[in-house]
């Protein structure tokens, strides 16, 4: 005979804490402010270049990209729209209110998704890296891997599957600002230690920051969104 649980988990109803969580992740200011801070560093410092590009004021670890400034800037600018965009979007009282003003802002947000991916590819081709081959690959795959988010998420929305326009919009977000959630290791490491994390290691901590992402958001949709995966 099953277990309580066990008879809620088969018939595919979700106990009081699951309940609890989910909520939680559908409220605007909460899921909002977890967006925020996760995409706070990479907005940060891509608005700082989009000053510093056109001004020819970029610090010397930046002077490399120099040498394609409207690629950088283009990329730099995509970041920031799609890095302000996207918790908006997802908080459910705004969309419900301001449909129209949701649409519009959603359209910005897909154009500056799709940019993002595609200046970030053309950085890869056009600039010498500095990185390991570990982080471009990732680059290169979470970049492709974001236009065919974006894609299925239009996809969606014009089939009026809105359900399934959210969970790929979710899983875009979560692609296109991966690298913010390295910050959180890193900033305390530097704080810690006294030194940037360089190198390898930081490499593969940005990956796996990026992976934990895209981990999270999929939890996300899967519990969320059930039906979605």
């Amino acid at each position: 005979m099953r277990s309580e649980p066990e008879a809620r988990a088969a018939a595919g109803v979700r106990g009081p804490a699951e309940v609890v969580v989910i909520s939680r992740f559908g409220r605007p200011v909460p899921l909002a402010l977890a967006l925020a801070v996760c995409a706070f560093v990479p907005v940060l410092t891509a608005a700082v270049s989009v000053v510093q590009i056109p001004l020819g004021a970029l610090p010397e670890d930046s002077q490399r990209l120099a040498a394609v400034p409207v690629t950088f800037f283009l990329h730099a600018l995509a970041g920031v729209l799609f890095g302000v965009l996207g918790p908006v979007q997802f908080v459910r009282a705004l969309r419900l209110r301001f449909g129209a003003l949701h649409a519009l802002a959603g359209r910005i947000f897909v154009l500056a998704g799709a940019g993002l991916a595609l200046s970030g590819l053309g950085l890869l081709l056009q600039v010498q890296s500095t990185a390991s081959g570990l982080l471009d690959v990732a680059r290169a795959t979470f970049g492709a891997a974001l236009w065919v988010a974006l894609l299925r998420g239009l996809l969606a929305a014009r089939q009026r599957d809105l359900r399934a326009h959210r969970a790929w919009m979710i899983r875009a977000y979560a692609l296109g600002m991966g690298t913010g959630t390295a910050a959180l290791f890193l900033f305390p490491a530097y704080l810690i230690g006294g030194d940037a994390v360089l190198g390898l290691v930081a490499d593969m901590v940005v990956v796996t920051a990026w992976l934990l992402n895209i981990g999270l958001a999929e939890w996300v949709v899967r519990r969320a969104l059930p039906g979605h995966a």
